[in-house]
């Protein structure tokens, strides 16, 4: 537990990788004991082996490259890749208690990541018409630094966001990621930023009251 979030969300932190697919049956029963009121929501941070993940929206043209094992996520979006120095924020929230509104749920959890970055020094920011979270890239581009998606049953979120730390951004190659062809991806360690997960993480939960303030007062938006 973290002073950041209250006693009714279980905040777990994973030091080693997770199976993609082992993540998602613990997500998918999670998510089924919160809807039945037989467990605390959680706030879950881990690290997956490579894996490409599909959305319900994936285009198999945009599969280039299986070089990984290909998972369907039953999140929305496209394909998506995880893999080692990459953050993992699953998040299991009742939005029966959280304003009922998914659009709302989106647009805080990107403003979550967006005001962490920024408190490790990078500046980021949505991009309309692109889903993700965006930054300026060593070639004075725009690329993507962060990827968002989710689903809600019964009112209660699953998936969440990723954030690029240190992976090796050349597994990205074997998809077009969430569809968007025309601009890179990038990460922390290529903007010339020495951050541990660990580290990361602390910034994540300082940030954690903001993020639920945000979405329980429907402002949709963080300072």
């Amino acid at each position: 537990m973290t002073a950041e979030l209250p006693e009714t969300i279980e905040y777990r932190r994973e030091e080693g990788q997770i199976p993609y697919r082992e993540a998602l049956e613990a997500m998918d029963a999670r998510n089924r004991a919160i809807s039945a009121g037989e467990a605390k929501e959680q706030v879950w941070l881990l690290e997956h082996p490579p894996v490409y993940t599909a959305g319900t929206s994936a285009d198999g043209a945009e599969l280039l490259d299986p070089r990984f094992e290909v998972v369907e996520a039953g999140r929305g979006g496209r394909y998506t890749y995880h893999g080692p120095g990459q953050r993992i924020g699953y998040l299991m929230l009742d939005l029966k208690e959280r304003g009922r509104d998914v659009r709302c749920f989106v647009h805080s959890v990107e403003g979550w990541v967006i005001a962490t970055l920024g408190d490790l020094g990078v500046k980021s920011w949505r991009s309309e018409g692109r889903i993700g979270i965006w930054t300026r890239d060593v070639d004075g581009r725009e690329a993507k630094i962060g990827a968002i998606g989710v689903r809600v049953r019964r009112w209660v979120t699953m998936h969440g966001f990723s954030v690029n730390i240190d992976p090796d951004l050349s597994h990205f190659a074997g998809i077009v990621p969430c569809g968007i062809e025309e601009f890179g991806v990038t990460s922390l360690a290529k903007l010339g930023l020495d951050i541990a997960p660990s580290e990361f993480d602390k910034a994540l939960m300082n940030r954690a009251g903001d993020f639920l303030a945000a979405l329980e007062g429907k402002a949709c938006q963080l300072p």
